[in-house]
């Protein structure tokens, strides 16, 4: 009657009384593990300590390998019920939980809830999550509690309608920032750049604008945390600079077909000079006058997790629509053309790349790709993931298929999710490890 929505509180009580009695049951019919509850917080505190004993010992020494990763391997391999129009939700929760340092994070019980109200902490419901579908379980979860708290941090996406799958990632990283912080409901966000949780330090890079006086050349530079890079596309409103075959058409393995646009072209895009124009004239720090300048965009910090976000859904005056040109992505990545510390190299927006730079912190594989099919009006999300090396599978809701990295590279691409190869402040042995096992 009021157009609120209703949670049945009472059912979710029942719930958790069933769970505690049945955790009480279970501790008074165990004889081998210790009955003292974990009292470490934010270790996993409904569960019980394992405390070893010398059999178990012996038998762990002598089996190192705890479970074997096979091409039938389906662990962490679940489908999500469709809730009414919420695969947005689901294609973005496949791609998060398949983030392998998210993942790890969340299934060793690293997250200490700092809310005042942990029934309300998207970060506690994420743990969940992750423990759900890794549990082995091959019946499609049902994410209820995501969608509940969704809805109540994040209005403008509560309700039935289709929303979208980069809206909804960009507001699920805010809230998550802040309930990490334990920042309740309706308090602002402070400065990612200035903030430690776990999603800041994967997803958060840092954007530089360096605007150039076309009088002086002074240059003034801002940087700006960003979670993801929105990339224009051919055939859209805005000029899209044109690509042409040559030298470039290497970078980052990519063969350059004519015609076909590439993920490089749109970063080569991206980052170019541009020149803002009489009618934007700012005022130059240095020389004190309102003159013409140019602006350009780099990045000044790579994140562990880069996401490259397609503008295909187009809002203008004049019209509404989807830009379904396709656009070609490699399976590996190398942003090194595209930092400021790479910006000397340029001359007139073409990039001047060495033969072979060498800089392997800054190369990325590919582990996500979010789909969209229809129109802007009527449209379906789906997700490819990458489950471990080559092995990608197809998330349509509750549905999971194998899929081909073919099917993953020759697919429309909306949302692009790539992983660091290497991490920062390792050691060289343990960085050529790292890169041999991812």
């Amino acid at each position: 009657m009021c157009k609120d929505y209703v949670y049945d509180k009472d059912i979710e009580q029942i719930a958790k009384e069933e769970q505690g009695e049945a955790l009480k049951l279970q501790a008074s019919t165990s004889t081998e593990v210790s009955h003292q509850q974990c009292s470490v917080p934010g270790l996993g505190e409904k569960f019980p300590t394992w405390e070893t004993t010398k059999p178990e010992l012996e038998l762990l020494g002598h089996n190192p390998r705890r479970r074997r990763i096979t091409s039938s391997f389906t662990i962490g391999l679940r489908g999500l019920i469709n809730l009414g129009n919420t695969c947005f939700m689901n294609c973005i929760v496949q791609a998060l939980t398949h983030t392998p340092i998210l993942r790890d994070f969340f299934l060793s019980d690293r997250h200490r809830c700092e809310m005042p109200s942990p029934e309300l902490c998207l970060v506690c419901e994420m743990s969940s999550l992750f423990r759900e579908l890794y549990s082995g379980n091959p019946s499609p979860h049902v994410p209820y509690k995501l969608l509940h708290l969704v809805w109540i941090h994040a209005r403008h996406l509560a309700g039935y309608r289709q929303q979208d799958a980069h809206e909804f990632l960009i507001a699920a990283l805010d809230v998550l920032h802040r309930h990490c912080k334990g920042d309740d409901v309706g308090k602002a966000a402070s400065n990612p750049n200035h903030c430690n949780c776990i999603i800041d330090q994967i997803f958060t890079g840092g954007l530089q604008s360096d605007v150039t006086c076309q009088a002086c050349h002074g240059v003034s530079t801002t940087i700006d945390p960003c979670w993801d890079i929105s990339l224009d596309l051919p055939g859209s409103c805005t000029s899209f600079w044109p690509m042409s075959p040559g030298r470039e058409s290497s970078v980052n393995g990519e063969s350059h077909i004519p015609g076909i646009t590439t993920l490089t072209d749109c970063l080569r895009r991206f980052t170019r000079p541009e020149h803002l124009g009489s009618s934007a004239k700012i005022k130059c720090g240095s020389c004190q006058s309102y003159q013409e300048s140019t602006k350009q965009l780099t990045m000044n910090k790579l994140p562990v997790v880069a996401c490259f976000h397609f503008k295909r859904f187009e809002h203008s005056a004049k019209q509404r629509r989807k830009i379904t040109t396709y656009i070609s992505f490699p399976l590996e990545l190398d942003m090194t053309p595209f930092m400021a510390s790479s910006k000397e190299s340029r001359m007139n927006g073409q990039l001047q790349l060495p033969t072979n730079s060498g800089n392997n912190e800054n190369k990325y594989s590919l582990f996500a790709v979010v789909n969209h099919q229809g129109t802007l009006e009527s449209g379906h999300y789906t997700s490819f993931i990458r489950h471990h090396k080559d092995q990608w599978f197809k998330c349509d809701d509750a549905v999971i298929t194998k899929a081909s990295i073919k099917d993953v590279l020759d697919s429309e691409g909306y949302l692009l999710f790539y992983h660091k190869q290497v991490l920062e402040h390792e050691s060289e042995k343990v960085k050529e490890m790292n890169t041999q096992a991812y």
